[in-house]
């Protein structure tokens, strides 16, 4: 029988312990398990950096409620693209991307995996004739094999068509990867719209509480699931027990979570466009946003995240950004508290100067699950020092 989100969050991957009758999955922590002789292990557990029974009970979770047969828990967002990436492609190959995309990713493929032969083109998603011209741009003709969508997108909060450039993917014969980091499988599914592969910093929403780092893979394709799980054994880059069972602590409560962080962030929006300080509102659950219409049609809700261009430029921005009280100035976002980050010298500082570079007087708002009054005073507050 078909299950409900936040039943499988509950319970996907989480049977009691058959020793114990524990209802909450054992921390594993350890790194090593007993053999009972050579080459003859207990359930298939071996070392640590291979399988690890707490981490195996998040990576069901993720599969469970991404609608996917494979997952792979990462210790980080970045490794788990590096992984991703080095498992579907090779020197020579070619990566479109959108034009606002996470600093982070941007610099590993722009600066890193260069390094390795990978070239890309930025692109602006909205713009299919664009997307198309740009996958014969690579090193060597009919190169591109990878299209990679981030929607919402950080920070500009622009939507993506998700199922078109999934069409448009597969006339190309590239994997389409959607970062669904900013919606979290809560909010949106982009294996059921046409993507090819999911990946998320479960740092954000899925862990939920700024308490543990980590990354996932997700996807359906049983020989690339056989490369990244390759690459992750042989790279190392895994989720640590801990990591992975704060994850899956904050993973059950995912859904009463963003009901909280969307309602919240939606009453926030609308108040600022109420204030003359306020230049323009970036939030897709404002009917004004140019992606309104395609996030309603392919997200549950809003989300959380709201980026704010105020008319007072850098100096306006940045006097918001170092007043609030509620509201903390740190990198990060998606825990229950609320964050205020400048990405023009935070999060995005990588792009600053390219083409992906974040305006001056933009700051980008993580909304928490605190009452909507007391996040509305701190930020009327702030917005009266301009």
């Amino acid at each position: 029988m078909s299950q409900g989100f936040n039943t499988r969050a509950v319970h996907a991957g989480q049977e009691p312990d058959a020793t114990t009758g524990a209802v909450v999955v054992p921390l594993y922590q350890t790194s090593t398990f007993a053999q009972d002789g050579i080459g003859v292990l207990r359930n298939g557990y071996e070392y640590g950096r291979g399988t690890n029974p707490t981490r195996d009970s998040l990576q069901a979770q993720l599969a469970a409620l991404e609608g996917a047969e494979y997952a792979f828990s990462f210790a980080s967002g970045l490794a788990a693209e590096d992984a991703l990436i080095r498992a579907a492609l090779v020197p020579g190959d070619h990566i479109v991307l959108g034009n606002d995309v996470y600093g982070g990713t941007y610099r590993l493929i722009n600066k890193v995996l260069s390094g390795w032969g990978i070239s890309n083109a930025a692109v602006d998603m909205a713009d299919h004739d664009v997307v198309r011209a740009a996958l014969t741009t690579g090193s060597r003709p009919g190169a591109t094999k990878m299209i990679w969508v981030e929607t919402p997108s950080n920070p500009m909060m622009k939507i993506t068509d998700i199922a078109a450039i999934a069409r448009i993917a597969r006339d190309a014969g590239a994997v389409l990867v959607v970062d669904n980091t900013f919606a979290s499988p809560y909010l949106q599914n982009p294996l059921a719209l046409g993507a090819d592969v999911v990946v998320h910093s479960t740092t954000k929403y899925i862990g939920g509480h700024s308490d543990a780092s980590g990354g996932a893979v997700v996807l359906n394709d049983a020989a690339l699931a056989e490369k990244i799980g390759f690459v992750q054994f042989a790279v190392g880059a895994v989720s640590a027990p801990m990591e992975a069972w704060l994850t899956t602590r904050g993973l059950k409560t995912l859904g009463v979570r963003m009901d909280r962080h969307c309602e919240n962030a939606q009453r926030i929006a609308e108040w600022l466009l109420t204030r003359p300080e306020v230049e323009r509102v970036l939030y897709p659950g404002l009917p004004d946003h140019p992606g309104h219409e395609l996030a309603a049609r392919q997200m549950r809700k809003f989300g959380g995240m709201i980026s704010v261009q105020f008319t007072g430029g850098e100096a306006a921005a940045r006097t918001v950004a170092e007043a609030t009280g509620v509201f903390t100035l740190a990198e990060s976002l998606g825990g229950i508290e609320s964050l205020m980050n400048y990405p023009s010298e935070m999060t995005h500082a990588s792009v600053k100067g390219t083409e992906l570079a974040v305006p001056e007087n933009l700051i980008r708002l993580s909304v928490g699950i605190e009452d909507i009054e007391d996040l509305l005073a701190d930020l009327a507050q702030a917005l009266d020092r301009i």
